[in-house]
């Protein structure tokens, strides 16, 4: 918005200018969202308590997380408004990249939302089954998929990290290929979501590199120098990554340990899905699962310990995901945390030596 309102005054006025550089707006987009986040924080927090909408505990879980009952929840809220209003404020509106990644956002926060309104409103503990989760899942991902193939038109080759020239083309099949990165992100990330800043961690990093992914591939000197697929008009989603990381510190804020908010299926499946929808757009589809490592492993350990208890009657881990293995073990949660965390960074940096070892 703040774009096409300011940057056509530059035949006057020499200092808009700067609005063309999308390096300039995703500062002020980061900003921004962190702005929100601290203004909004607190509001929505005494909201949540307010009407009582507080995290209700498992008591199959570790006795360490029974004092965090009553823990305003569904604070993805604050994560979605402080992604998007910058989103919208700073970015190319005109950019279809934009408007598709504000889609699965909020699409997926919305499927989010109704899951935590029904279990912490309702007192349904059960929420969406994991069947209508899903369906719901799969049918904003398709139409995502359908967006990015049909209409962006986005090739259907897929790059493979470490390898200069090795470029798949999946045809038809990319859609289900796009649908599958970000309902699995989506849920990755969802999964690692059980203490107190894990999640909000690896995804800031996540972000954060995916931001620079996005400014690369849509330059196209770097990109022929790089050698990496150019995506003409992609580097808006810089913009967006950044207003993503930008939420994500804000909302570490209060998510930080001991928590005062937890983002809920609200924040944790708009995160995951839109790291999905836009490492899909920006062709680092596959390098996500490096980035997101963490995502993967968590994701990994509840599907390894569910398939060895259904066949074997034995269980892999203490307890999954990963994380309250090590908790039952004897860690504390901020060295789980904090390991988590760095784990995240070592992994985003191999991610983006891919660009240069191949």
């Amino acid at each position: 918005m703040l774009y096409h309102l300011l940057f056509p005054l530059h035949a006057s006025y020499s200092f808009f200018n700067v609005f063309r550089y999308i390096t300039f707006r995703t500062i002020y987009a980061t900003i921004t969202a962190l702005l929100i986040s601290f203004l909004l924080g607190p509001w929505l927090i005494r909201v949540l308590r307010g009407h009582q909408i507080g995290q209700t505990i498992r008591r199959d879980g570790p006795e360490s997380h029974f004092s965090k009952e009553g823990t305003p929840t569904m604070g993805g809220l604050l994560i979605v408004l402080a992604t998007v209003i910058p989103t919208l404020l700073w970015a190319n509106l005109a950019s279809p990249y934009i408007w598709i990644a504000v889609f699965v956002t909020v699409g997926f926060g919305a499927i989010g939302f109704v899951d935590d309104y029904k279990k912490v409103i309702r007192k349904d503990s059960k929420g969406l089954t994991p069947r209508r989760k899903l369906i719901a899942q799969f049918a904003l991902a398709a139409a995502a998929a359908a967006l990015i193939y049909m209409d962006i038109g986005i090739k259907d080759t897929v790059n493979i990290p470490f390898f200069k020239n090795v470029r798949p083309s999946l045809g038809f099949l990319y859609i289900p290929f796009i649908v599958l990165v970000i309902v699995g992100s989506s849920n990755a990330v969802n999964l690692t979501d059980g203490l107190d800043g894990l999640a909000i961690g690896p995804s800031i990093i996540a972000a954060g590199t995916y931001m620079l992914f996005a400014y690369l591939t849509g330059h196209v000197k770097i990109a022929n120098y790089l050698q990496i697929q150019y995506v003409p008009g992609v580097g808006e989603l810089t913009i967006f990554c950044g207003a993503l990381a930008g939420a994500g510190l804000g909302f570490l804020w209060y998510n930080s340990y001991p928590a005062q908010l937890f983002m809920g299926d609200t924040g944790s499946l708009a995160l995951g899905g839109a790291l999905g929808a836009v490492a899909v757009m920006v062709k680092q589809e596959i390098v996500l699962a490096l980035v997101g490592g963490i995502f993967v492993v968590e994701a990994l350990s509840v599907i390894f310990q569910v398939t060895s208890y259904k066949t074997r009657k034995k269980r892999i881990f203490r307890m999954a995901p990963i994380h309250h293995h090590f908790e039952l073990q004897g860690w504390a949660e901020p060295k789980i945390i904090v390991r988590f965390w760095i784990i995240s960074i070592i992994l985003a940096l191999l991610a983006i030596s891919t660009l240069k070892v191949r």
